[in-house]
């Protein structure tokens, strides 16, 4: 009983290992860094990269490598800073666990250390309220003990000499001395913790991403292998006046067909890179980084940026009932005596009756006032002192009987000579002869069984009912309950408007959650609401095709959390899934969207996607509708950005027909593809979220990126852009107002192309007829609009021989602007075309 000496401490750290648990991911800058790479996207980019090194030494087209490359490190960075910081306000929620001691005994006195410190053989003291450090078994004392962290079953279960306490269990009263026998990894906590280093699954946005990436290397592809034919032929025939003699000579040449293939090859793969999205990586980056800023001041902590895309495809919600969709608090509503007199608080209370509860609240309970704060106890005994309020003790504790689970109630014997005792109903009623009336005269009580009623009545609208006596008086019941968030019903309807499916899953009884569910207008007449008994008996087929049914599971233990979400994961649906125990980390890992509380333990936090702060509902739903707002901003980023390039491509399949292989330089290329790239994806990830959003279908899991819409926009309005830049070129009435010079013409067509996308930057922000619906929301956008029209007049008018520009007049530049604007005219049609 001595405890440990330093060397036997010593000894036993090398013997058995620390107490600690790493369970925190690497946090490391480069290995985030390098992990941003194995996006699907940036893997072509660094393909294609990798090519143009090899060509650099031919065509010394160091521009667009360049620029390539700083497109795949500032993608990166920014994805790998964001999820840096993250879990940099990751770690330091975590700290505060890190920091919390414990009573040890060592060399025969008490030390208080640190829990990471605690040792195999070490003697612990624990008492109300406090959190078991490691695995060990009793030698002095007897206590209760909430194991619900670990197994999920909220009853508290009472521990004697000799049984076992759990690491991250709770003492909820009384006190005991453990001795310590595992510690760290080998303790059960330590096991389940381990459980989450498994990877978790591949998020929407990646399946989505690789299904992208490959229907844009088939275009590539296809465009490449076009464009080749195109420059053959047009050096072959057309810069030959079809003259077959020459023509037959030149092919008849072996290195002039040789010269002529590597041409063809390198054009393919111009062409594959000319139409990868390379500033879709970085958009990404951008949208996710922005996002997460805005949701942790909305209460939500992202722990991986792809959970919040995810959250926007969530088709099934499982959600905790607990500080959740309550307050997490329990409170007393309200006092009844055996004669059904209601009293809402103490001060209705007066006389005899009046003392007699006080008298039994006041000392029968644990919990205790420091300052202004109630605290030690379990949750019973604090709300019950919260209800009453401060009062000072005046008789002496005599004999102290704790709660446990066999018993069912507490009891406490004073100084003057009177037992009071507090719980279960069903229990104390039979120690009971008389009840005390609300005048605080004394009745025989005629009826025992009238109890009955009463409980059922209150039980069955989510209330708890406990009872106090003194000796043999019955002197009330006690009304309690974990009161709903007042945000709870108005957001479930949002959520469930949204297309996704809740599911409660919860401990309590089945009356309890049911009276729960329909307070939140959870469920309707055919719904279906089970039990673990019930849902262990159901097969996996079953539960797949009834899920929507289903929608409360009461009694529910950890394992029923990770095989709904395991199913229903299995078959295509984006599942969240809320938790906060250690038993929750496995499931909570398994999920899509892993949504551990702010008041949840460590493992749980560290094995999920959001941490929920305020552990509310509300918060949520705010995920949620930021996840579709991302997944819209980056498909309006995609439309625009595949636009553009498919003009590039159709204009190099073209262009070698028409006689203009180049009609753009390297510096305009780059200042488009700066355009394209960096200022588009910031315009587009200051998108806001628009409330209609969660009143739309969740997307599937498997749905491709592209959808008929965006193929739509892209092939319209490319097309059309295509046409009007290549008549700008090859038409004699462009000289009717362009003055006849190739350098004026190149200029405006030049110019033509970059308003061109400016134009259709407004039409791919918004699905609406109306393009400037909800614009002012974005000034960004607007700013940076702005910006790349007043650079581009400046380019035109100042570029000088490095952008090949040599100025527009008044009338050229109104013309180029005019018919720029017929875009957005062009796609009022189509988007009108589409809604009938």
């Amino acid at each position: 009983m001595n405890g440990l000496s330093d060397i036997e401490v010593i000894e036993s750290r090398k013997k058995y290992g620390s107490n600690s648990i790493n369970i925190k991911s690497d946090n490391r800058f480069i290995k985030l860094f390098i992990k941003t790479l194995g996006d699907p996207i940036i893997k072509i980019m660094l393909i294609a990269l990798a090519i143009r090194f090899i060509m650099l030494f031919k065509d010394e087209n160091w521009f667009e490598t360049l620029g390539m490359l700083i497109s795949i490190f500032l993608s990166s960075l920014i994805s790998s800073l964001s999820e840096y910081g993250s879990n940099k306000s990751f770690d330091a929620l975590q700290k505060m666990y890190e920091d919390i001691k414990v009573s040890v005994k060592r060399d025969g006195k008490l030390h208080m250390i640190k829990l990471d410190e605690v040792v195999v053989g070490d003697i612990v003291y624990l008492s109300s309220g406090d959190a078991v450090p490691a695995d060990g078994y009793i030698i002095d004392g007897c206590v209760n003990v909430d194991e619900a962290s670990l197994t999920g079953e909220s009853k508290e279960i009472t521990k004697n000499i000799n049984d076992t306490l759990l690491r991250g269990s709770v003492i909820t009263n009384s006190k005991c001395i453990i001795k310590v026998n595992k510690v760290g990894v080998n303790t059960v906590y330590g096991n389940i913790a381990k459980e989450i280093s498994s990877e978790a699954p591949i998020s929407p946005m990646r399946i989505r991403l690789t299904k992208l990436a490959k229907t844009i290397s088939k275009i590539g592809y296809i465009g490449g292998i076009l464009a080749s034919i195109s420059f053959i032929f047009n050096k072959l025939f057309i810069a030959n006046n079809f003259n077959i003699d020459i023509i037959i000579s030149l092919i008849s040449n072996p290195i002039y067909v040789i010269d002529l293939l590597i041409s063809a090859v390198t054009l393919i793969v111009t062409i594959i890179i000319v139409c990868v999205p390379e500033g879709l990586p970085m958009m990404v980056a951008l949208v996710l980084s922005s996002n997460m800023k805005k949701l942790l001041k909305n209460n939500v902590l992202v722990r991986k940026a792809v959970g919040i895309e995810a959250s926007g495809s969530m088709n099934v919600l499982l959600t905790d009932k607990t500080g959740t969709l309550t307050e997490g608090n329990m409170s007393v509503i309200g006092i009844i005596t055996f004669d059904n007199k209601h009293y809402n608080t103490i001060e209705e209370m007066n006389g005899l009756y009046k003392s007699e509860v006080l008298t039994s609240l006041i000392y029968n309970n644990e919990s205790y006032y420091d300052n202004k704060d109630v605290v030690g106890g379990n949750s019973t005994d604090r709300a019950i002192l919260k209800y009453i309020g401060q009062y000072k003790k005046e008789l002496e504790i005599l004999d102290f009987k704790y709660f446990n689970s066999n018993d069912k109630y507490s009891s406490v014997f004073l100084s003057n000579k009177c037992l009071y005792s507090k719980g279960a109903t069903e229990v104390l009623i039979d120690k009971c002869d008389y009840y005390l009336t609300s005048d605080g005269i004394k009745k025989i009580i005629r009826n025992k069984d009238s109890y009955k009623e009463l409980l059922y009545k209150y039980t069955t609208k989510g209330i708890r009912v406990i009872s106090i006596i003194k000796d043999n008086i019955f002197i009330g019941y006690i009304l309690l309950r974990d009161k709903l968030r007042d945000s709870s019903k108005s957001t479930l309807k949002t959520i469930k408007d949204a297309g996704i499916h809740v599911i409660m899953i919860t401990g309590d009884d089945i009356n309890t959650a049911s009276s729960i569910a329909n307070d939140l207008e959870l469920i309707n007449n055919d719904d279906l609401i089970i039990d673990h008994d019930t849902l262990i008996n159901l097969d996996d087929d079953y539960i797949i095709n009834n899920y929507k049914r289903i929608k409360v599971i009461a009694r529910a233990l950890p394992s029923d959390k990770s095989r709904i979400a395991t199913i229903l994961e299995n078959n295509g649906l984006v599942v969240g899934m809320t938790g906060d125990g250690v038993n929750d980390a496995p499931a909570l890992k398994k999920a899509s969207v892993g949504i551990s509380l702010g008041s949840g333990s460590e493992v749980a936090k560290e094995a999920s996607d959001l941490v929920i702060l305020d552990d509310n509902i509300k918060s949520i739903e705010t995920a949620i509708l930021y996840g579709r707002t991302i997944f819209k901003s980056i498909r309006k980023f995609i439309i625009f950005q595949l636009t553009m390039n498919f003009i590039a491509l159709i204009l190099s399949i073209i262009g070698p027909v028409i006689g203009f292989t180049t009609p753009i330089t390297i510096m305009q290329m780059l200042w488009i593809n700066m355009i394209m790239d960096t200022l588009a994806g910031l315009a587009y990830s200051y998108e806001v979220p628009l409330i209609r959003y969660m009143k739309e279908l969740p997307i599937k899991k498997n749905e491709n990126i592209l959808n008929k819409y965006m193929y739509s926009s892209i092939i319209v309005n490319s097309l059309y852009c295509s046409i009007i830049l290549i008549i700008f070129l090859i038409s004699k009435y462009t000289y009717l107002i362009i003055r006849n010079n190739i350098n004026t013409l190149l200029t405006g067509f030049f110019s033509l192309f970059v308003f061109f996308s400016i134009f259709n930057a407004f039409n791919a922000r918004s699905e609406r007829i109306n393009i400037l619906s909800g614009i002012h929301k974005n000034k960004v956008f607007l700013c940076i609009l702005l910006f790349i029209f007043l650079a581009q007049l400046y380019i035109i008018y100042f570029g000088g021989t490095l952008f090949r520009t040599f100025g527009l007049n008044i009338k050229e530049l109104l013309f180029i602007l005019i018919i720029s604007t017929s875009v957005i005219i062009v796609d009022m049609i189509r988007k009108l075309l589409i809604r009938r």
